[in-house]
């Protein structure tokens, strides 16, 4: 059963459900929106699979064209975009207003009739075809705040989780001081060639010198090599019993 069910008025905000549709779709799964002309096959009972789809869903979107509030069909009992909103009313279902277009004012009580005032005091989001990527990213983002079951479907965060390896690497000449900072995940490797002056890698208390090492060996913290230093320089650890041999 789906989790978002989109909302809209044939003729008044039409496009911009079936941009939310397949953009939604991508990202949660095809399954979980609900577009009537999409989701309801052909031969089926469309009263009973409305309400059944807005019973079973997480959130309603209600997409608001410019002429959505002057439409006489919200004062028509019969109407489908209002039956859907009042039936997300009804089981407790969030509604969320989706402003189509720049120009799109927010809802007004007074232009409503009774039963659809409530509308009008919910936050919206705004979506707008010239900012459209950023647009349909934010309505996402709210739905999977919203939803744990989106959250958990949620293919826009899967690539966060795997981290590349990261190598750096300093040579030519270099003189002065190499600091390399912040943390990183994988494998971290640096190599450095012809340096002159001090140079930190990283962090902790590790550091290398003509009189002085100190830390565990441990190879995570930082490493200083301080002095006039000419060719390439190795800094090998023992990590069995934590000693340092430098070569030069």
């Amino acid at each position: 059963m789906p989790d978002v069910f989109i909302n809209y008025r044939t003729g008044d905000g039409e496009k911009t459900a079936t941009v939310l549709d397949t953009a939604l779709s991508a990202r949660f799964g095809d399954e979980r929106v609900f577009r009537a002309s999409k989701s309801i096959r052909p031969g089926t009972l469309f009263p009973a699979a409305l309400r059944k789809a807005v019973r079973s869903s997480s959130v309603l979107i209600a997409v608001i064209g410019q002429d959505w509030a002057r439409h006489p069909g919200l004062r028509n009992a019969e109407d489908w975009v209002r039956q859907e909103i009042l039936e997300a009313f009804e089981y407790g279902i969030e509604v969320l207003p989706v402003l189509d277009g720049r120009t799109t004012d927010r809802l007004s009580k007074a232009a409503l009739p009774k039963k659809l005032q409530r509308i009008a005091d919910l936050n919206s989001l705004r979506f707008d075809h010239q900012n459209a990527q950023a647009d349909l990213t934010r309505i996402g983002d709210a739905l999977a705040e919203l939803v744990p079951q989106l959250a958990a479907a949620d293919t826009s965060t899967a690539r966060t989780d795997q981290a590349a390896p990261v190598r750096n690497s300093v040579s030519g000449g270099t003189q002065g001081t190499v600091v390399q900072t912040r943390d990183f995940t994988g494998t971290v490797g640096t190599s450095l060639h012809g340096t002159r002056g001090p140079v930190h890698t990283g962090r902790g208390d590790q550091y290398v010198g003509s009189q002085h090492f100190s830390g565990t060996g441990s190879g995570a913290g930082a490493t200083y090599v301080a002095g006039d230093l000419q060719g390439g320089i190795r800094h090998r650890l023992d990590r069995t019993n934590g000693t340092a041999d430098d070569e030069q």
